[in-house]
């Protein structure tokens, strides 16, 4: 059977980074609130002249050498972003000229912090369909473009960054065994920004009066997280006959520490098989499972034939699942 082998794993944080203390200066917060309801102790900041692509471009560059996979070998690049550069053309276009993917097909996919998730999907149905042979993944993101810097709800929960992964058409049990996306339109505005697409266009006039920065029902969203994670992973589990015992690794969407300590009580799974960087880069959206990834990677933690179980759950609603054989 073909399957979708992941090969090589990159990441790119920006090198600014802001502390808990930072914030202190910033809004009415404080370190200790912080860590005691996120988990979260510093993330990074992208500099005035980073785009998504940028960090999406160093990111696969990166995952490209891990992998000894020339550019020129790819022959699509699925782009997962809530922050693109533009609204056209595409993140996945720029990030495939700046790499040099020039026999490349490449799209942007947005399901916010499910992102990675979905265009991983996207990428190996394509891959056991024989359409593809060699695709780049990748999660990009400038969440703190999104911020309102005086409302600490959302404010202390997120960075920036880029991850990415090469998957190749390989033969074997290795590689992606099983994919679930599903999501919730009814809920769409528990966590969204309002303003600056076709339904609140910003013009001159009302520029000052909308709102652009992320909006959340924290409490709600919680809940709703919860139980998502909850089914993102028994779907996983099921659809590839495993049991969460055999599990090796768990690399969930690095949203909130808290709320991951939650569902690994819930999913029945110990605290040493999970995977978190959520104190390090806070929530980095789409970025967020592919940067673990590479950090987990580079630390010894990924070895060959390991079960490894990716979830997530984002604005949407959205909420998705992948269980990979390493």
């Amino acid at each position: 059977m073909v399957r979708a082998r992941i090969v090589g794993t990159g990441h790119c944080l920006p090198e600014k980074v802001l502390t808990n203390v930072d914030l202190e200066g910033l809004m009415d917060t404080t370190d200790e609130w912080i860590r005691q309801r996120t988990g979260i102790l510093q993330r990074h900041i992208a500099a005035p002249n980073e785009a998504a692509s940028d960090l999406a471009a160093k990111a696969c560059a990166r995952a490209l050498e891990n992998a000894r996979v020339a550019p020129e070998e790819v022959e699509f690049i699925h782009c997962a972003t809530a922050t693109p550069d533009y609204f056209m053309p595409s993140a996945a276009c720029l990030t495939q000229k700046k790499i040099g993917a020039r026999r490349a097909g490449a799209c942007d996919l947005n399901a916010a912090c499910s992102g990675f998730v979905y265009a991983l999907q996207a990428a190996d149905a394509l891959i056991r369909a024989g359409v593809h042979k060699t695709a780049l993944v990748v999660g990009a993101e400038i969440m703190t473009a999104r911020l309102d810097w005086t409302k600490r709800d959302t404010a202390v929960l997120f960075g920036d960054g880029a991850g990415a992964v090469v998957l190749k058409a390989e033969d074997g049990d290795r590689g992606v065994l099983s994919t679930y996306t599903a999501a919730d339109g009814g809920a769409y505005d528990i966590l969204m920004v309002p303003a600056g697409g076709s339904a609140q266009v910003i013009t001159p006039e009302n520029i000052n009066e909308l709102n652009r920065g992320i909006l959340m029902n924290g409490r709600e969203l919680y809940k709703r997280a919860v139980y998502a994670f909850g089914d993102a992973v028994e779907q996983a589990l099921t659809r590839a006959s495993v049991g969460v015992e055999d599990i090796n690794l768990f690399v969930p969407h690095q949203a909130n520490g808290r709320m991951l300590e939650t569902v690994a009580n819930h999913i029945g799974l110990s605290p040493d098989k999970i995977y978190l960087n959520v104190d390090r880069v806070a929530n980095t959206s789409a970025a967020s499972i592919p940067i673990a990834l590479d950090q987990a990677n580079a630390e010894g933690r990924l070895k060959q034939g390991d079960l490894v179980l990716l979830a997530a759950f984002g604005a949407g609603l959205t909420w998705g699942s992948a269980l990979v054989r390493w």
